[in-house]
């Protein structure tokens, strides 16, 4: 093989590689979220979320039981949590997690699978020795993080064309704050 057909085959696969999503940035960053938002819940709610003697039962319930939904709870309720717990704060959690799968190169679908296989190890690896699995949560999270997380990441693209660098950093750090704190100090996506 001559040095010509080489060099273009390394290029392509440096060029691949490049373009290839990036997995560990999105996990890390999602470890990170979820270990920050359980000490925040043993704070604010430490009943049931600081009581260890009760961990083992929780999770016997969370891989026994099915996932919890009571249709005689109000609309968004049917876990028993408050409306912005749910329609808020679940929505927000998905779009975080999303919108780091798709800075990282992952496709839309990619992204979505992401949000929710991290949705479901929120609600069974970390809550559940809390809670039992919220039927609510596990379709909603990835859902919601869709919708809003692919607006936001077209809207962040498109902050990327505005000329001047000042109001380009500072729409694009509105637009996705925890991403652009962790590209400050370094991360690759």
């Amino acid at each position: 093989m001559s040095l010509g057909p080489l060099l273009l085959v390394t290029t392509l696969r440096m060029q691949a590689a490049a373009e290839a999503p990036d997995v560990v940035v999105p996990a890390v960053h999602g470890l990170a979220l979820m270990t920050v938002m359980r000490a925040v819940e043993t704070v604010i709610w430490p009943e049931p979320f600081a009581r260890p003697e009760l961990f083992a039962e929780s999770w016997k319930r969370a891989f026994t039981e099915p996932p919890l939904f009571d249709r005689r709870q109000p609309f968004m309720r049917w876990d028993g949590d408050p409306l912005l717990v749910n329609a808020g704060g679940h929505a927000l959690f998905g779009s975080e997690l999303y919108m780091r799968a798709r800075t990282c190169r992952f496709p839309w679908g990619g992204a979505l699978a992401f949000a929710a296989a991290t949705s479901a190890l929120w609600e069974y690896g970390f809550e559940a020795n809390g809670v039992r699995p919220s039927a609510l949560d596990l379709v909603y999270t990835p859902v919601s993080g869709l919708l809003l997380g692919e607006a936001r990441f077209q809207l962040w693209r498109l902050a990327g064309g505005i000329g001047s660098r000042t109001w380009r950093s500072v729409t694009r750090a509105v637009l996705d704050p925890l991403g652009e704190t962790e590209r400050a100090f370094g991360s690759r996506c």
